[in-house]
């Protein structure tokens, strides 16, 4: 008398042939390269963002900020304070400046990338990619 879980543990033991399938990778789309450079420039630049507020803040709890300014002071007689160079308003402003430029390369370093391949590819033949089902 044959079960289900008869048939089915007698149906592992036997060895399928995994099949595989060798793909050319031989165009890239340039628009599609740009839009993903993009969307990829646009986290990247959230995370400048993040990150220099959140240093901004760990550096100011710390009390760096206030050790550095009492080191300027008494360099220059205190004609000069970092604390009315470097304040909050002044690290996001270079933040949003930095992560604007970074949008801006990142975009254009997507779409050149993009069209040196496509002319690699007419050399070279493009990247072969194997693909195997397990």
């Amino acid at each position: 008398m044959s079960t289900v879980a008869d048939k089915l543990a007698k149906k592992s033991t036997h060895r399928t042939s995994a099949k595989q399938v060798r793909l050319r990778l031989v165009y890239v789309d340039f628009w599609s390269a740009v839009k993903l450079s993009f969307l990829a420039a646009v986290v990247i630049a959230v995370v400048t963002i993040v990150a220099f507020f959140l240093i901004y803040m760990v550096v100011s709890a710390t009390g760096v900020i206030g050790q550095v300014d009492d080191l300027f002071k008494s360099i220059s007689d205190g004609g000069i304070t970092l604390s009315s160079i470097i304040g909050l308003p002044q690290v996001m402003a270079m933040a949003a400046i930095i992560a604007i430029l970074n949008l801006v390369v990142v975009t254009v370093m997507g779409a050149v990338v993009a069209g040196i391949y496509n002319l690699a590819v007419k050399i070279t033949g493009g990247l072969l990619i194997g693909f195997t089902s397990n």
